[in-house]
C-alpha cells in the first residue's frame, strides 16, 4: 500500500535534494517518487546524499508539469504554509498521514512538496484536495525539503502501520474521481458558466477559485460528480437551443 503514496517534487533546483528526499522515503517504506518540471536530473551528488536509496532515484519519474503528475490520483495533498489570501481545506501532519494512507488502499495518491524557494504557486496549490502545513517553530520555521518529505512520510507510516496491525479500524473508501477528472469537471463548469453570462470572461473575478475551494472542502464521490457533469451537460443544451433560437428566430417560430 505504501508503494501507492506517490511523493511529488515541484521545479527542484538542487540536486541534493532530490537525494534526500529518496533517503527520507525509504526509511520510511515510501518507493514511488516523481519529478515535475524539475530545473535539475538527479546527479552524483544526489546519489551520494540518498545514501542507499539510489533504487528510488532510478526510478523517479520526470514529467512536465504537477498536472501529469497527479493525473491518476484519487487524492492530492498539496505542502503548504497557511495563507490569509488562499483559504483552503487544512490538515496537520498526522490528518494528512491518516488520510494518504487510508486512500491508498484503493490507488494512487500523492503528496506534492513545492519549489525551495517560493514553494507551490496558486494555481497548483488549486489542484490539490488539501493542504497540509507543518506547525514548526514560528519565530524559525525553516524546514529544508528534505525534512518536510520525512516528516508527512512518517505520519503516513504510522498511519499505515496502526492500519495494518488493525488497532484502527478501516473504514471503507468512497470512489472519488481521478485529479485529471476534477480537472475535467472545474473546465466543464467554468464553460458553462461563461455560456450562461454568470461568469464574464474578460473579468472573472475569484468565482472559480472559490467553487474549486467549495469542491474541495465538500470531497465529492465519482457519482456525486457524474451527477453534477450531467447537471451542466443539459444547461449547455438548454443555452445551445436558446442561441440558436435567437439567431434564427424565424425557423423556431415555424417549428
Amino acid at each position: 500500500m505504501l508503494s501507492n503514496i506517490r511523493v511529488v517534487l515541484v521545479g527542484t533546483t538542487h540536486p541534493g535534494n532530490i537525494g534526500s528526499t529518496a533517503r527520507a522515503m525509504k526509511t520510511m517504506g515510501l518507493s514511488t517518487l516523481y519529478l515535475a518540471e524539475p530545473k535539475v536530473a538527479p546527479d552524483g551528488q544526489s546519489v551520494a546524499l540518498a545514501a542507499g536509496a539510489s533504487d528510488i532515484l532510478k526510478h523517479a519519474v520526470t514529467v512536465d508539469c504537477l498536472e501529469e503528475a497527479i493525473a491518476d490520483c484519487s487524492l492530492v495533498i498539496a505542502t503548504s504554509a497557511r495563507s490569509r489570501t488562499l483559504d483552503w481545506p487544512m490538515l496537520d501532519p498526522r490528518q494528512a498521514g491518516e488520510k494518504l494512507a487510508g486512500a491508498a488502499v484503493n490507488g494512487p495518491v500523492a503528496i506534492v512538496f513545492g519549489r525551495e524557494s517560493n514553494g507551490l504557486s496558486n494555481d497548483e496549490l488549486q489542484k490539490c484536495n488539501y493542504h497540509v502545513s507543518i506547525p514548526a517553530n514560528p519565530e524559525y520555521t525553516s524546514l529544508n525539503l528534505a525534512q518536510a518529505v520525512q516528516i508527512i512520510c512518517y505520519e503516513a507510516r504510522v498511519a499505515h502501520l496502526a492500519m495494518d496491525s488493525e488497532t484502527v479500524e478501516v473504514k471503507e473508501e468512497q470512489a472519488y474521481p481521478l485529479a485529471k477528472e476534477q480537472e475535467n469537471f472545474f473546465v466543464h463548469l467554468e464553460r458553462t458558466l461563461q455560456s450562461t453570462g454568470f461568469i464574464i470572461k474578460q473579468h472573472p473575478g475569484q468565482v472559480m477559485t472559490k467553487l474549486r475551494r467549495l469542491f474541495s472542502r465538500a470531497r465529492i464521490e465519482s457519482q456525486e460528480m457524474n451527477i453534477l457533469r450531467g447537471i451542466l451537460t443539459s444547461v449547455d443544451k438548454k443555452v445551445e437551443l436558446a442561441q440558436q433560437a435567437t439567431q434564427d428566430p424565424q425557423s423556431t417560430k415555424e417549428e
